[in-house]
């Protein structure tokens, strides 16, 4: 499929991190809190910093909108709001080497992420189109996209985003599993109105019973 390494390219880490400084500022003059999904009587979904008054038809939820349970522990309020702005994710193939290197730095940092595979060649067409390139592994922090992995570039990035410098993840936090980059649906078989019904010839009218008491040998004319 034509999946390389490639150097890492240089990108403005200054103006990100001026634009990770305001938002983070404003992070932390909120209050801790948690977030709740609540789903109303028509079915409608909403999201608050207050529990409604049916406290059954609330869910906290996590970085990212997703629910808290389901097998991962809530992430902490300002891990909360960072991942939140900028959310990572890591496109990997399973023979490149750097992948594993970049995905170990982003766990052992505590970085919530979600990891994309790229195996098929749809997959390296998505991500063409995604990065210009089909070089992994690919990184993207918020809008930002880093190409190649560099520990101290990645780090840089990172610590320019509000992400802490060492894990405050809960211990019983578990990452999304990884997922395709490009997910596959095949279509359903498109059925004829016609195949749906079975054809029935017109029912042909029976023969009157003959009348055998005046024609014993049942002759008909």
């Amino acid at each position: 499929m034509g999946i390389t390494s490639h150097p890492t390219r240089r990108i403005n880490l200054a103006v990100f991190a001026a634009i990770s400084a305001v938002a983070l500022l404003a992070a932390n003059a909120a209050q801790a809190q948690a977030v709740y999904r609540i789903v109303g009587p028509d079915g409608r979904v909403t999201f608050s910093d207050k529990p409604p008054v049916a406290a059954d038809k609330a869910t906290p939820v996590s970085a990212g909108g997703k629910s808290a349970g389901g097998g991962g522990a809530a992430l902490p309020f300002e891990l909360r709001q960072v991942a939140s702005k900028y959310p990572v994710t890591l496109y990997t193939s399973s023979d490149c080497a750097p992948c594993g290197a970049g995905r170990a730095l982003l766990s052992s940092r505590g970085v919530p992420f979600a990891e994309k595979t790229v195996s098929t060649a749809e997959d390296t067409q998505a991500l063409q189109r995604l990065s210009g390139e089909s070089s992994l592994p690919f990184l993207t922090i918020g809008s930002q996209q880093i190409k190649g992995y560099s520990d101290s570039e990645w780090t840089q990035f990172l610590n320019a985003a509000g992400y802490p410098r060492t894990s405050t993840l809960p211990a019983s936090y578990r990452n999304p599993a990884a997922t395709p980059l490009v997910t596959v649906q095949k279509a359903a078989p498109v059925v004829k109105p016609e195949e749906t019904q079975t054809q029935r010839a017109p029912a042909q009218p029976s023969s009157p019973p003959v009348d055998t008491t005046s024609n014993p040998a049942g002759i008909k004319f």
